[in-house]
């Protein structure tokens, strides 16, 4: 007995579609659920969560990492995916800055941009589109892993570093 064959395309649109819908409204939420009136400029919850010492810019990492895996596994290219990853750094390193980094933070849209470089890619035609490797997005992924890691360890040594200065200790 045989079976029809599988009318993968427009389950793969269709699933595609909705997968950029989600990840559409994360990069708003973490970029700019909030309009400040009278400006273009948002507000999102990962300027918010930056202002946590230590967990909030390694959240901050780890949430825009999905949204790249989400892009790898939607057969982004492997520059696309090169510069969201370097978006995320910029964010990140930036980020962790005392002060400064938070006024960054607000600026700085990260996920925003790459949501619009995977809105860009899903506008290529399919023959033009080159999807990255699965051993680069391990890299890519285990790489964001490392930074947002290394956020914490410079943020916890900043803090010892200052509390130390302050309390002679």
């Amino acid at each position: 007995m045989s079976q029809p064959p599988l009318r993968l395309s427009t389950t793969q649109h269709e699933t595609k579609a909705d997968s950029f819908k989600r990840l559409r409204r994360l990069s708003r939420l973490l970029d700019g659920m909030i309009t400040i009136p009278g400006t273009t400029l948002g507000i999102g919850l990962d300027p918010i969560l930056g202002l946590l010492p230590v967990a909030g810019d390694f959240l901050g990492v780890m949430l825009s990492a999905y949204i790249v895996l989400e892009a790898a596994r939607m057969g982004v290219s492997q520059a696309i995916l090169g510069r969201m990853v370097l978006n995320i750094i910029v964010d990140g390193l930036v980020g962790a800055v005392p002060v400064l980094g938070d006024f960054f933070d607000f600026a700085w849209t990260a996920n925003i941009h790459n949501v619009k470089l995977l809105e860009d890619h899903l506008q290529q035609p399919a023959t033009q589109r080159k999807s990255a490797s699965k051993w680069f997005i391990v890299g890519i992924l285990i790489g964001l892993f490392i930074i947002a890691v290394g956020l914490v360890a410079i943020t916890v040594a900043l803090m010892k570093w200052l509390v130390g200065g302050l309390f002679g200790g």
